[in-house]
């Protein structure tokens, strides 16, 4: 299972995301990725060369409620080159403003709302919405499971998996140990997303740098 890790606290890309990737460098993460506020554009679209320059994919996560600002966030994504782009829920425009850009679509089914974002939705409900986004050419979903309101969150990705069928399923938001993350391996995932538990070291609490808490992360998707 892939291991994304995500140069953001509490939602927001950390304002020394550039500076941090010198720290992380010789980690040779192969998954590095950053919300849509924070920073600004000049500041994302560095970073994004530096993630690249690394030999990693880059991500980008919408957390704008807005449809506007979805879009406005997707043609960021699709000007500055980012590899894969998460988060949204209205696909079709979404895939329409980056269209011939390379950059791969992931929204998140189920009903997000809010910020810090929530998520509303049935197993039933999110396997619907991950057949639609396939069916309007999604790559795969990016799934908010432990943000779950209504349902269990393993149900919730189980659900997703056999909606999906082989197209890729991440899980992302409160993804904080060990445990969880074998949890969302054998519910199905295919990658899933960690940041502020780094950066608040809640992952390893018995250890006090950066570097430390990614390697155990590594070491359990191992």
């Amino acid at each position: 299972m892939d291991f994304i890790f995500m140069l953001t606290r509490h939602d927001r890309t950390v304002e020394d995301c550039i500076e941090l990737m010198d720290l992380i460098e010789p980690l040779k993460l192969r998954h590095i990725g950053f919300k849509d506020i924070g920073v600004d554009v000049d500041t994302l679209r560095q970073l994004n060369r530096r993630i690249k320059a690394s030999g990693a994919a880059s991500y980008m996560e919408v957390v704008s409620e807005s449809s506007e600002a979805c879009l406005r966030s997707a043609r960021t994504a699709a000007e500055i080159g980012v590899d894969r782009l998460l988060g949204g829920t209205d696909a079709g425009p979404v895939l329409d403003v980056m269209a011939g850009s390379g950059t791969e679509y992931y929204p998140f089914p189920g009903l997000p709302t809010g910020h810090p974002t929530r998520l509303g939705g049935t197993p039933a409900v999110v396997a619907e919405h991950c057949r639609r986004f396939l069916a309007v050419g999604c790559r795969g979903v990016d799934l908010l499971a432990f943000r779950a309101t209504e349902a269990d969150p393993l149900d919730l990705i189980r659900a997703a998996r056999a909606a999906l069928g082989d197209a890729p399923l991440i899980v992302a938001g409160s993804v904080n140990s060990t445990a969880r993350i074998r949890e969302i391996a054998v519910a199905g995932a295919d990658a899933f997303t960690i940041g502020t538990a780094v950066f608040d070291g809640s992952f390893s609490p018995r250890k006090g740098c950066i570097q430390s808490q990614l390697k155990d992360v590594l070491d359990a998707c191992a």
